[in-house]
């Protein structure tokens, strides 16, 4: 169930509206020197408050004081607690256990007015398991009266404290840490340094991060942080960011790169048990196995063999080997290998035989196409060539389908993150062929941006002209996934800009899917137009970083999502909805009253990037698994079979899956992507797919 729509909350209540687990997260003291203004946390039991139609019991385990309210199951109850702040804006964390299924409303007055209206209370599972919901409410300085009133004939949920925390309208985030080293290097552990970040009112985390998933957060005192989760020879690219107070997260350290050693581990890993088809078409074949286990407690992979050759390597339990012939017999195996290179025996064998003919969903590869440095994005000209994005040269490419290439040019005011950033997304116009308009989206000095430059006779223009601007960058979590819809709306994606907070704030571009007219104003039938400001442009919101879209047979919007460090997600987007970031990560977390996803997968697996879909079969370029995952939308059209995994390792790290207008697909590669990639070095590809 979709939760009630933020729009209801009044102009008292701002923000962000958050859900977190209890035990709460340990209060993090200010950073030394930081400002006596930076915020401190109050408490307030429930039980000391004003109390209407409700009692004070402790028949429940797990509240913190002596006691917690139980609502009375009406409609109209309230708890009333009086409290002493500043002036300004404050996160208000309300405890509550709900042992029921029952979504409990509640609304928030301050001082006799609106504050946050409709704010639901989901099960946590038991009334012994507590749970914090955070809403952000406009108090006056000295005496305050919250209210926290039942709207529902269910009544509220059991009531431990309130949390009193004064924010402020900060808007200004830290300076990026810097001189980030690296020292102490174990096969599963490296201990972290780094001076200090600057902050008005004083930082108060560092989250240590690995690409853009968070490995270790410390509080805003510490300069340094040992990470004890690695894994033995595995290459790591790490970076520190900053966090105040009021969530402005800095741009990202200088990354350090190395590889942790071996663990002089020499005990191969079991062997992988009951390898097996689970399905044919005429030329790939779909296996699927157990399960190894190894002594290091983890497996880095699991390599694939045609008799004596090695046909694929993957991180999960399928694959699907491809470019076979058909009505033929093939004989696999399976190995499996630990993080030191030790290889099992191989599993048992099976054979199979290929289908006589059909084309079936699952491309074979075709030819290679081109060699590019990075080719992030694919767009195809009425010619059928192709105009091809390089994120870190900032070039624009044109293609041939017989592999011609030539630079058209560098795209004015484009930046590097050295992460994630650069030249991104591509589209035409769909009105191309009268106004030539091609639209990039690109990381700008102070943003990240969408602009549209004219490409006639064979020329790209020299200028081009902003469409949106203001798009938060950092490092990671970027977006840049843009694309026409069947409606003639320019979608685009936009991460969270390493910020969390921005994902739940319609106010914020941020964490979302955008909708807008091609000339970039937005448009009028969006979900939060009539809430005016950045909100107009949202078409769906609660995202990390979303990337691939695509429309299936019913003009119905997928796309693909990166996930933290839990869960990549594959989920059909809905008209205003709430994907649940950052309370919900996939189906993990506090998910109650999201929009669940389609699939999801382990984040070592797939990494979606680009996706496209022909003939409602999904194809979805896998950046961290290194291989093209493929999928079949139900006759229902609402939701996906169970995706198969093909190439997997062939070409490394997938990026981009683009349908061609002779009917197959292009696919890109972009290997040694990472810290501003390697830009001198023309060493990824494109290469054509074909269907039988």
């Amino acid at each position: 169930m979709r939760p009630r729509p933020l729009a209801a909350v009044t102009a008292f209540a701002l923000a962000a509206v958050t859900l977190s687990a209890v035990p709460p997260a340990t209060a993090v003291p200010p950073a030394t020197g930081a400002s006596p203004a930076t915020a401190v946390a109050t408490d307030y039991q429930a039980e000391d408050a004003t109390i209407s139609q409700g009692v004070v019991e402790s028949n429940h385990a797990g509240y913190t004081g002596s006691g917690f309210v139980n609502y009375d199951n009406v409609a109209g109850g309230y708890v009333e607690w009086t409290v002493t702040a500043p002036a300004g804006p404050a996160d208000v964390a309300l405890r509550y256990a709900n042992g029921t299924a029952a979504t409990r409303p509640i609304d928030f007055t301050v001082n006799g007015q609106p504050g946050a209206v409709g704010i639901t209370f989901p099960g946590t599972g038991a009334w012994t398991t507590w749970k914090s919901k955070t809403v952000r409410l406009q108090l006056v300085a000295g005496t305050n009266k919250i209210r926290a009133r039942a709207t529902s004939a269910d009544g509220g949920p059991n009531a431990d404290k309130l949390t009193v925390t004064p924010t402020s309208d900060d808007t200004t985030p830290p300076s990026a840490p810097g001189n980030l080293t690296v020292s102490d290097l174990k096969s599963n552990a490296a201990t972290f340094h780094w001076t200090a970040a600057a902050d008005n009112l004083g930082v108060v985390r560092y989250e240590i991060n690995r690409g853009g998933n968070v490995l270790k957060v410390v509080d805003g005192n510490a300069l340094s942080a040992t990470v004890d989760s690695l894994t033995a020879n595995t290459s790591y690219d790490i970076s520190v960011g900053a966090f105040d107070a009021a969530g402005n997260a800095s741009q990202q350290s200088n990354v350090v790169t190395f590889t942790t050693p071996g663990s002089g581990d020499t005990t191969p890993p079991a062997v992988p048990g009951n390898l097996r088809s689970t399905g044919t078409t005429a030329n790939s074949v779909s296996l699927a196995w157990n399960a190894s286990t190894d002594n290091s407690g983890s497996i880095a992979g699991y390599d694939v063999y045609q008799g004596s050759a090695k046909v694929a390597s993957t991180g999960s339990l399928t694959t699907t080997v491809t470019g076979l012939t058909a009505n033929t017999e093939y004989t696999f195996t399976v190995k499996a290998r630990d993080p030191d290179g030790n290889a099992s025996a191989a599993s048992n064998a099976v054979t199979v035989r290929t289908s006589t003919g059909g084309t079936g969903g699952i491309p074979a590869y075709d030819k290679d196409i081109a060699k590019v440095d990075l080719g992030w994005s694919v767009a195809f000209l009425p010619d059928g060539s192709a105009l091809v994005t390089e994120r870190d040269r900032f070039e624009v490419l044109r293609v041939t389908a017989s592999g011609q290439k030539t630079t058209l040019g560098k795209v004015p005011g484009v930046v590097t993150t050295s992460g994630e950033g650069g030249l991104l997304g591509i589209a035409l116009s769909p009105t191309f062929a009268t106004d030539h308009w091609v639209y990039l989206y690109h990381t700008a000095a102070n943003d990240n941006r969408i602009v549209r430059m004219k490409y006639e006779n064979g020329q790209l223009a020299t200028t081009s002209s902003p469409v949106l601007t203001g798009l938060a960058k950092n490092r990671y979590h970027n977006g840049g996934r843009i694309a026409f819809g069947p409606d003639g709306k320019l979608y685009a994606t936009v991460g969270d800009a390493k910020n969390s907070g921005n994902a739940q704030n319609k106010s914020s571009l941020n964490g979302k899917i955008l909708r807008l007219n091609p000339d970039g104003t937005p448009p009028s039938d969006n979900p939060f137009y009539g809430s005016g400001g950045n909100a107009r442009y949202v078409w769906s919101w609660g995202h990390r970083n979303p990337q691939g879209l695509a429309w299936d047979s019913r003009g119905q919007l997928w796309a693909a999502e990166f996930g933290e460090s839990s869960q990549d997600e594959l989920n059909l987007i809905q008209k205003g909805g709430n994907y649940g970031w950052p309370a919900c990560e996939g189906t993990i977390g506090d998910c109650a009253g999201y929009i669940a996803p389609k699939r999801t997968w382990p984040t070592a697996q797939a990494g979606p990037s680009g996706i496209e879909i022909v003939n409602d079969w999904i194809y979805i370029a896998g950046v961290t698994g290194e291989q093209l995952w493929v999928t079949k939308i139900n006759s229902a059209g609402t939701g996906v079979g169970t995706p198969q995994a093909v190439f997997s390792g062939r070409w490394g790290r997938l990026r981009s899956v683009t349908r061609t207008p002779d009917g197959g697909l292009w696919l890109t590669s972009t290997n040694n992507d990472k810290n501003g990639g390697t830009p001198r070095t023309i060493d990824n590809v494109i290469v054509r797919l074909r269907f039988s």
